[in-house]
C-alpha cells in the first residue's frame, strides 16, 4: 500500500472517530456524560493518549535511525568507490577494463535505485539481481600483480570491492524493512478511540470541528512520515543519490 493511501485511511479512521464522538454525544443518555463518567472516560483516554505518543515516539525516532543509516551507507559506498578506482589506477593500465566495468556497474546501479524519471519506482529488484559486483571481485581477484606495491594494491582493491559488495546487499536487506500492517492497525485503534473520546465531550461548532481536523491530518501525518522514512528509495522522504552522481563524476574508466 503506497504512502498516500495510508494517508487518506490513517486520517479518514481518526477524524471519522472524532465525527463518531460527536454524533454520540446527542444519542447517549445524559447519565453517560455526568462527571463522574467524564472522570473514569477521561482517565481512559488518557491511559491511551500516553501509549500512542510514547509509540508514535519510538517509530518517529526509529524510522529517522533506519533513514540515517541507508543514507550514511550511500555516502559511504560514493566514498569506497572513488578510492577503488584511484587504487586501481595506481595498481597500472592493465586495470583499464576493470575501471570501465566499475563506471557501468555505478551508472547501472544508479539508474535502477535513481530513475532519471521522477514518477518512476526505484527497481531494487533489478538491483539486487545485478551481477556486476560479483564479476568485479572476480577480476580483482586474478589480478597477477608483478611486486610488492601491486600486491598491496589488490589488497586494497579487494577489500573496497568486498566493502561496496556489501553495502549493496545491506540496502537490499534494509530495504525489506516495512513497518508491520498489525502494528499500524492497532496504533490507527488506538487514536480513532482517543479521537472519538474527545468528541465525545466536544461542544458542536465550527471551531471545535476545525481544530479536530487539523489535529487529525497532524497525527495522520506523523505516520505517513513514518512510513515514508522506513521506505528510503520511495515517495517524497528518499535517500539521495547525489554521492553517487559524485562518485560517477570522479571515475576514470
Amino acid at each position: 500500500m503506497s504512502s498516500v493511501s495510508i494517508l487518506v485511511i490513517t486520517f479518514t479512521c481518526i477524524f471519522g472517530g472524532a465525527l463518531i464522538g460527536i454524533l454520540l454525544r446527542t444519542i447517549l443518555p445524559e447519565q453517560h456524560l455526568r462527571d463522574d463518567s467524564k472522570d473514569v472516560i477521561k482517565l481512559g483516554a488518557a491511559v491511551i493518549a500516553t501509549l500512542t505518543a510514547l509509540v508514535l515516539g519510538l517509530l518517529v525516532g526509529s524510522a529517522k535511525s533506519s533513514f540515517d543509516a541507508m543514507n550514511t551507507l550511500v555516502m559511504q559506498s560514493g566514498a569506497k568507490i572513488i578510492t577503488l578506482d584511484q587504487t586501481l589506477g595506481q595498481y597500472g593500465p592493465e586495470t583499464k577494463e576493470t575501471r570501465n566495468l566499475l563506471r557501468n556497474t555505478v551508472a547501472a546501479a544508479i539508474k535502477k535505485v535513481w530513475p532519471d524519471d521522477k514518477g518512476a519506482r526505484a527497481d531494487l529488484r533489478a538491483f539486487e539481481a545485478s551481477t556486476s559486483g560479483r564479476e568485479l571481485i572476480s577480476i580483482l581477484y586474478d589480478l597477477k600483480p608483478a611486486n610488492d606495491s601491486q600486491r598491496l594494491l589488490q589488497s586494497q582493491a579487494l577489500q573496497l570491492g568486498n566493502d561496496l559488495l556489501q553495502s549493496h546487499w545491506l540496502i537490499i536487506e534494509q530495504s525489506q524493512s516495512e513497518l508491520p500492517t498489525p502494528f499500524l492497525v492497532v496504533l490507527l485503534c488506538w487514536l480513532t478511540i482517543l479521537y472519538a473520546t474527545y468528541g465525545l465531550f466536544a461542544p458542536r461548532n465550527a471551531t471545535v470541528i476545525i481544530v479536530l481536523l487539523v489535529c487529525a491530518l497532524s497525527m495522520s501525518s506523523a505516520i505517513y512520515i513514518i512510513v515514508e522514512m522506513n521506505r528510503p528509495f520511495e515517495g517524497v522522504i528518499s535517500v539521495s543519490g547525489a554521492p553517487m552522481l559524485k562518485a560517477l563524476q570522479h571515475l576514470g574508466g
